[in-house]
């Protein structure tokens, strides 16, 4: 595994931190808006030239470039580690990167110099702009490149990742794909949230019956598949098995899930079916949770009527780690999975009134002496691309 964000540079820190209940809303730094000091975000307190250096990444690449780079090479220095560098190089491997603003963050000064004076902007800063260059540029560092694909399908992009690179494994394609996703912080996203008027002035609280938006967050998480085959072989211990995942759409609005929840109700009940398992066995839901009006009523409602009245315990981590968008489901995997690994359940922060609408309340409190075996890991985008996965302990 491997993550970065507002809350930690690492896994470790990002779990020590869900534990200790940090968050990272804050006044953002590094994104220069004119809404600084009206809108808070959760921002990694790094400067481009700090994260060049982390990442071991040329200066001048778009912040999503090096967040990749960073959660990547923990993933696999922790793999290579395992199987050593010889196993390693015999392997199929391949690279699925989920990102929705590419390198916008760059390409916004771009227009800002051009704009002002049609002699100046450097093209530099619009080379990576779509989505698809993050990707490559990682792709590259690490040496990949039998299988390299982006995926960009709003805020499910990683989960759905995660979900190719099982399907490109179970068909024999590969044996070891690197599956995740990475976004940085732009203008064009801070502002085209606060212009659906769905961003939150304070620090978010989400499933809370007085919420009203999301806080946007930047970061990227990564996990590493790897085959059966592979896991015998080289006797492996894996963290987690992804013993299910689904995706579905309820085709109902550019930005809003059905009032109801079709489209998130299929996906967790399809990720049930291939899982094996029955609902009553799900231990913790990692929820979507954005803390919108429309993702949590709809999201809540999708449960309840999937669980009835034995809904598992449910907590969203975005009020730690804002809204991260294209790299919400992939940092969300790793907290699935850290779940698992530490029989931990981490706590909705700030959520002080249970919706009115459910019968089930969301997780407020930390909870460390549960054992844990089936989580779920829900992650909702834009024009109802619903995605959820089912990670399981392994013995």
């Amino acid at each position: 595994m491997g993550a970065i964000s507002a809350i930690g540079d690492t896994v470790l820190e990002n779990f020590e931190s869900l534990v200790a209940g940090n968050s990272g809303v804050g006044k953002s730094t590094f994104l220069h808006t004119i809404h600084k000091d009206s809108l808070l975000v959760c921002e990694i307190k790094k400067s481009n030239e700090e994260l060049a250096g982390m990442a071991k990444m040329k200066p001048y690449l778009p912040r999503a470039a090096y967040f990749s780079a960073i959660a990547c090479e923990e993933a696999m220095t922790e793999f290579k580690q395992q199987i050593g560098e010889a196993a390693y190089k015999k392997l199929r491997v391949g690279f699925l990167s989920g990102n929705t603003i590419g390198g916008m963050d760059l390409s916004e000064h771009f227009y800002d110099d051009f704009l002002r004076d049609k002699s100046s902007g450097h093209l530099s800063d619009v080379v990576y702009h779509e989505c698809g260059a993050i990707t490559e540029l990682v792709a590259e560092k690490l040496n990949i490149n039998r299988y390299v694909a982006t995926l960009s399908t709003a805020c499910s992009s990683s989960a759905n990742a995660i979900m190719q690179g099982c399907r490109l494994i179970k068909h024999n394609k590969l044996d070891v794909v690197i599956a995740g996703g990475t976004d940085a912080l732009c203008r064009f996203t801070l502002n085209g949230f606060n212009t659906l008027m769905i961003v939150d002035s304070e620090p978010c609280k989400p499933f809370d019956d007085n919420r009203k938006g999301l806080n946007l967050g930047e970061g990227a998480g990564y996990i590493v598949l790897v085959s059966d085959a592979i896991k015998k072989q080289l006797g492996l211990m894996p963290i987690a098995a992804v013993s299910g995942y689904a995706n579905a759409n309820d085709a109902f609005h550019q930005t809003a899930s059905s009032a109801e929840g079709k489209g998130n109700f299929l996906a967790m009940e399809q990720a049930l079916q291939m899982s094996g398992i029955s609902p009553h066995q799900v231990d913790y839901i990692n929820a979507h949770g954005t803390g919108t009006a429309n993702n949590d009523s709809s999201e809540g409602i999708a449960i309840e009527r999937l669980f009835a009245d034995r809904v598992p315990l449910v907590s969203s981590t975005k009020a730690n780690t804002g809204h991260t968008l294209g790299a919400c489901g992939g940092i969300e995997a790793v907290y699935s999975c850290l779940s698992l690994q530490h029989n931990t359940v981490y706590p909705s922060l700030r959520m002080s009134t249970p919706m009115k609408d459910f019968s089930f309340r969301v997780n407020t409190q930390l909870i460390q002496d549960k054992e844990i075996n089936q989580v779920m890991s829900n992650s909702f985008g834009f024009g109802g691309n619903c995605s959820s996965l089912i990670f399981s302990k392994t013995i």
